[in-house]
């Protein structure tokens, strides 16, 4: 049986045939199983959506994903959203970056993404956020030709690194992998970019779907075990900061990029049960962004489906 606590200040009630009502005033780690939702209504209405389909992690946009203009909350918002964050026990909270962030581009794209990004990783810092995860673009010419051997290479890492100098020390730049033959679409690829930029506040979103499509094999145990020893090799686990949880509509190798709901795509219930199992990666946050069995996005059935599939 698996029991998803909910907790305020390390003060858990339990209830059981042997005991009243018992007070344990101890540390207890739960496992984080949660959602994208959306931002209509204001930063702490999404707080409120999370909880209501039984989520204790949260990733939102800053704003719209498809333009470029910038977040501006008072320091009123910014207050209550901590205030509730706190009081419904959300613990990880992510910014997800605009869909429209280019940073290999050296023109009016690449100045624009830099712009929002600084911008959205200093609101995270005053809200309590954690960083922003980020596709990092494209270079729209690469082919499969090494992506340090593009003639816009340094364009990338010069962008990040100046996103990275003009924000908070207390937030992260959350590099996603990437489904489609864009730029992060391997291990070694982030590997690389990671070693080349050298800033210690650069993290890693591994996609399920993602890793799926680009061919990344994780179905078993022994796979997700040499999967995950290859990324401590090359990156380093301390570096994994959470997972998107999604299941893909295509088959595996695709480079393709359409997500499914869990149980109902081509990786299958069983690789979603040993991610959430596995001792090296059970501790971080999993966040859907599934369709949804309604098609409003990610909802109550995925995530009560991810929460069957933990153990004790």
């Amino acid at each position: 049986m698996f029991f998803y606590l909910q907790h305020r200040k390390n003060r858990v009630i339990t209830r059981g045939s042997l005991f009243r009502d018992t007070i344990i005033t101890k540390h207890i780690v739960l496992k984080k199983i949660g959602a994208h939702v959306s931002i209509s209504g204001g930063y702490t209405k999404a707080l409120e959506r999370i909880t209501a389909i039984g989520g204790n992690c949260l990733q939102i946009f800053s704003t719209s994903p498809r333009g470029w203009k910038l977040a501006e909350l008072s320091n009123n918002e910014i207050e209550e959203f901590i205030r509730l964050k706190e009081e419904l026990a959300i613990d990880s909270v992510y910014f997800h970056a605009s869909y429209l962030i280019n940073l290999a581009d050296d023109g009016r794209i690449g100045y624009l993404s830099k712009e929002s990004l600084i911008s959205e990783l200093n609101l995270a810092s005053r809200l309590g956020i954690r960083g922003s995860i980020i596709h990092l673009g494209s270079f729209k010419d690469s082919g499969d030709e090494p992506i340090f051997k593009h003639e816009k290479y340094g364009i990338l890492i010069t962008n990040i690194r100046e996103v990275l100098e003009s924000i908070s020390r207390s937030t992260s730049f959350i590099i996603e992998n990437a489904g489609m033959r864009k730029i992060g679409k391997s291990i070694e690829e982030i590997e690389q970019i990671i070693k080349d930029v050298g800033n210690g506040q650069l993290r890693v979103c591994l996609d399920t779907c993602h890793l799926h499509t680009a061919g990344h094999d994780i179905s078993t145990e022994k796979k997700l075990d040499s999967f995950l020893d290859d990324f401590d090799r090359r990156i380093g686990l301390s570096k994994l900061e959470v997972w998107h949880m999604n299941d893909s509509r295509d088959l595996f190798g695709s480079f393709r990029d359409r997500h499914e709901n869990i149980g109902e795509g081509e990786i299958g219930l069983a690789t979603f049960r040993l991610l959430l199992n596995h001792p090296k990666i059970k501790h971080l946050p999993f966040i859907l962004e599934t369709p949804g069995f309604d098609q409003q996005g990610p909802d109550k059935q995925n995530i009560e489906i991810l929460k069957s599939l933990v153990e004790n």
